[in-house]
């Protein structure tokens, strides 16, 4: 429940929001663009979801702020590499076939 909740209030909403303003900034579909769309999902989106994610969870569950943090520390990172090694092939696609209206659609339904 928790997370089917943080996908519906918190994830769609910014994916909706990251897609529009990433093809407002960036609206070609060419190499370079795709290229600079999926650097910026890894570097600035990406964490920022999972550290919202992990934050959301963990207090869920009722741990103190300082072990949130711990768990952030702890996992924030191995999770960041981990997700190089689908995130950027799955944006790829999404950002360079799939039209803006439905890449929320697209992204929701490869998690």
């Amino acid at each position: 429940m928790r997370v089917a909740g943080f996908a519906m209030v918190i994830l769609g909403p910014s994916l909706h929001v990251w897609y529009n303003s990433l093809s407002a900034f960036l609206p070609k579909r060419d190499a370079v663009s795709t290229l600079k769309k999926i650097a910026l999902g890894q570097i600035l989106y990406g964490p920022t979801m999972n550290a919202i994610f992990f934050s959301i969870n963990a207090a869920a569950q009722g741990e103190s702020s300082s072990e949130i943090v711990a768990r952030l520390k702890r996992d924030l990172v191995p999770t960041a590499v981990n997700g190089l090694m689908y995130w950027p092939i799955c944006d790829f696609i999404t950002f360079k076939f799939v039209p803006v209206h439905l890449q929320v659609r697209v992204h929701t339904y490869i998690i």
